[in-house]
């Protein structure tokens, strides 16, 4: 047997790649391994880490600093995981609020959920969830894989759900009640059709909307908090199955650009980072690897990932499939890079194993101190 690790990203290099303490945000940066123990490691500049949390619910999607200071966090239900091709590495089931020394204040368990939750600033908890869509709407949904669907020929798709931490359901969206099949086909012609729309992401607005992120379907959408009509939305092109739509103080949005198939060019798969001005629609801000389009695809990342705007305008991206986290300045400059070494499963071969993570974020140290003290 080869002596050399078989696993490729570890052989190459993990842990503290780069730092430029001069142009960096300093702070602590959190993220849990995708197919880890149930750990969330906060990391400090230098790569080390400063603060660890162990959580059930085992492995977790990922986990986010509430601004009192407390760590949400979405874990994982092995129970139910063959619904669809895909449902278990995506589906979560439970959502927890726990303090700097673990402890769990409350919890709520939802079948169904996947990929997001968030705690509103309502004090409710919003759920990303999965259901079979009706019969009829089954039949007019286009695109993907010509008989790819679930066994009998059902697709799910997604709905909302918010919720009281005690458990009390207050309010429900779906999104085959306010979105037509027809208007909003399965983009790439080679994705499975045992999913319609593929919910990722969900963010709150400061008006209390929410901006729902649909990845089958490369479709960011505006949800009507009032009326749950969608009052704004954009589509392919220019988006590529995105993730992780994220409001910024001046209005725009800022999300990762998968770019798994793009309608409107011909080129490689590639990914990138943009900050959309929703009231024109206009791109105003992009990072792309490569310096010329032909370069466009040494940064790639299919799936997961995310991108976050940082206090002194760089921006924080995380590389989801290979467990990358970057910072780069609004030129598009990288001054810190790091790359999780934490591989699962423990059980799987070397060559399988990934260092896959959904979501990474970039903390102060003001926000850490709080945290340390609630």
């Amino acid at each position: 047997m080869s002596m050399v690790d078989q696993q490729k990203i570890r052989r190459s290099r993990t842990g503290l790649i780069a730092h430029d303490p001069a142009l960096a945000q300093p702070g602590y940066t959190l993220f849990a391994p995708m197919y880890g123990d149930g750990t969330v490691y906060l990391l400090n500049m230098d790569g080390k880490v400063a603060h660890t949390w162990r959580l059930p619910y085992r492995p977790g999607l990922y986990g986010h600093l509430l601004p009192n200071g407390h760590l949400f966090y979405g874990g994982k239900i092995m129970e139910d995981l063959d619904r669809f091709e895909g449902w278990a590495r995506f589906k979560g089931g439970a959502v927890l609020e726990v303090d700097w020394n673990g402890k769990i204040l409350w919890e709520l368990k939802q079948p169904d959920h996947h990929h997001d939750g968030l705690l509103l600033r309502n004090g409710n908890v919003l759920l990303l969830c999965s259901a079979t869509l009706p019969a009829g709407v089954t039949r007019r949904v286009r695109g993907g894989l010509a008989g790819s669907e679930q066994p009998g020929g059902a697709i799910s798709s997604d709905y909302l759900v918010e919720r009281t931490t005690d458990g009390r359901v207050v309010w429900e969206w779906r999104a085959w009640e306010h979105m037509e099949p027809e208007d909003h086909p399965i983009t790439s012609p080679s994705d499975s059709r045992t999913e319609w729309t593929h919910g990722n992401g969900i963010a709150e607005l400061p008006g209390g909307d929410i901006l729902l992120s649909f990845r089958q379907i490369s479709t960011l959408v505006r949800i009507n908090r009032r009326t749950g009509n969608i009052d704004w939305k954009l589509g392919a092109p220019p988006l590529s199955g995105q993730h992780a739509p994220s409001p910024l103080a001046n209005g725009h949005i800022l999300l990762f650009d998968n770019g798994p198939f793009r309608v409107d060019t011909g080129a490689q798969p590639f990914s990138r980072a943009l900050e959309i001005d929703p009231a024109t629609r206009a791109i105003v801000w992009t990072y792309e690897d490569g310096t010329t389009p032909g370069s466009r695809h040494f940064f790639f990342s299919s799936r997961i990932s995310n991108a976050q705007r940082l206090p002194n305008g760089n921006t924080l991206i995380n590389d989801g499939l290979y467990g990358r986290f970057f910072e780069v300045t609004p030129g598009g400059d990288a001054v810190w890079e790091y790359v999780n070494p934490h591989f699962g499963s423990a059980t799987t071969a070397p060559k399988g194993q990934t260092n896959n993570v959904f979501r990474a974020y970039r903390y102060s140290a003001e926000e850490i101190a709080r945290a340390q003290r609630a």
